[in-house]
């Protein structure tokens, strides 16, 4: 007899919790006065959602994506891997070794559900402690994580 062990499914990030922490984002940074960008990845690093504050600095758009993208893709907050690109750090060379730019600056954080990488969202247009402060909050009040 053959036993095969099955993966328990894990939903998806939807287009439905995209906006949510979108909006949640920006209730986050409102509360600040900060004017920023969001950007929502799913776990293949497609856009799920993206919004720019009309007074953003026009980078903050950039930046948004860049981080989430880099979380996604080390499944790490951005925050923990400032240090990991200074010259005598782990990732030093890693920015210029891919072809999509990566942002090793506060603001992106990946997404889990049930343990499982789902997608990333990214903050910019804030200073770099206020961007990764608005994810988490977001992150809490849509996820609950």
């Amino acid at each position: 007899m053959t036993t095969s062990a099955t993966a328990t499914p894990v939903l998806p990030l939807t287009t439905d919790d995209a906006d949510a922490l979108v909006a949640a984002a920006r209730r986050a940074a409102d509360e600040q006065g900060v004017r920023i960008a969001v950007t929502v990845l799913d776990a293949g690093g497609h856009l799920l959602a993206f919004r720019r504050d009309d007074r953003a600095v026009l980078i903050a758009g950039e930046t948004s994506t860049r981080k989430a993208f880099t979380a996604l893709q080390l499944d790490a907050p951005t925050a923990d891997l400032v240090d990991a690109v200074r010259p005598d750090g782990l990732f030093h060379t890693l920015p210029t070794a891919l072809d999509r730019p990566l942002l090793f600056i506060a603001g992106g954080v990946p997404l889990h559900r049930d343990g499982r990488l789902v997608g990333a969202v990214g903050v910019g247009g804030g200073a770099p402690d206020q961007d990764h402060g608005i994810a988490l909050t977001a992150i809490k009040e849509v996820l609950g994580g």
